[in-house]
């Protein structure tokens, strides 16, 4: 049985993608929809054509990769697909942040993300693909934003390295890197701060990341970056010192841009 396994499918761009991706692919027998609430991801089965799985888990927990991993091994499934988007981001000086939620967000963002895929790939083959989402905050520091940025930072990196390891065996991985994307995610992010304002003017729709990121993947990118600001800031990480851009952002930042 051929499976396409969505982590944080119960909103915005985890969402999104099965939405897209529902219609299509008519040789991947299920989606298994994985986020923490039942009860968004009944709701999203149920306005999905395809068949469905769902796995109402907290996947931070050892435990409940076991049990994922359980139920691929024995349904004998192929992951053709593996979609990591399950994640979350908070804003603010990073010494006036509980612990507990900025050691969450690389538990989370990076520890169970490495787990999960390191789990799956033993069940992939020769054509399988990865998509992880990552975020343009990857490119450089992010004052602020300092664990975020961090937690996908590695994920940019872990998943361009990989996708060099995996390339021999036909596995192809990309990492989607999109700026300040129209999601409930800055509903939790900016609980305790703010992004600089001129961020808001880059916003895309998650419905055209989405889009992009499975276009890029098709034709096995290793990057998917949404919009040319986003594209124009990956160029500037790589041609100015960030020592300079920080300056600059923190300027920015004085003035209320």
């Amino acid at each position: 049985m051929n499976i396409i396994i969505i982590t944080g499918a119960s909103s915005g761009i985890g969402r999104e993608f099965a939405r897209q991706m529902d219609g299509h692919f008519d040789r991947t027998e299920e989606f298994w929809l994985v986020a923490r609430s039942r009860e968004k991801l009944e709701a999203l089965a149920k306005d999905l054509k395809h068949r469905t799985r769902i796995f109402a888990m907290d996947i931070t927990r050892e435990e409940s990769l076991d049990a994922l991993e359980e139920a691929v091994f024995q349904s004998h499934a192929v992951v053709r697909i593996l979609i990591g988007c399950a994640g979350y981001g908070i804003m603010g000086s990073f010494c006036e942040q509980e612990p507990r939620l900025e050691t969450g967000m690389v538990r989370l963002n990076c520890e169970a993300l490495t787990d999960l895929t390191h789990r799956m790939i033993p069940y992939m083959r020769r054509g399988s693909r990865i998509i992880q989402m990552a975020s343009s905050a990857a490119f450089l520091p992010q004052p602020g934003f300092a664990v975020y940025a961090a937690t996908k930072a590695y994920v940019l990196s872990f998943s361009r390295a990989l996708g060099e390891e995996l390339k021999n065996a036909g596995i192809y991985v990309t990492s989607v890197c999109p700026g300040p994307v129209d999601t409930p995610f800055f509903d939790i992010a900016e609980a305790t701060g703010s992004t600089l304002a001129v961020k808001k003017y880059t916003m895309a729709e998650a419905s055209r990341v989405v889009a992009l990121a499975l276009k890029d993947s098709y034709y096995r990118r290793p990057v998917s970056v949404c919009s040319l600001p986003i594209k124009a800031l990956w160029a500037l990480s790589k041609a100015v010192p960030h020592s300079a851009i920080l300056h600059v952002m923190a300027q920015m930042k004085k003035k209320g841009l």
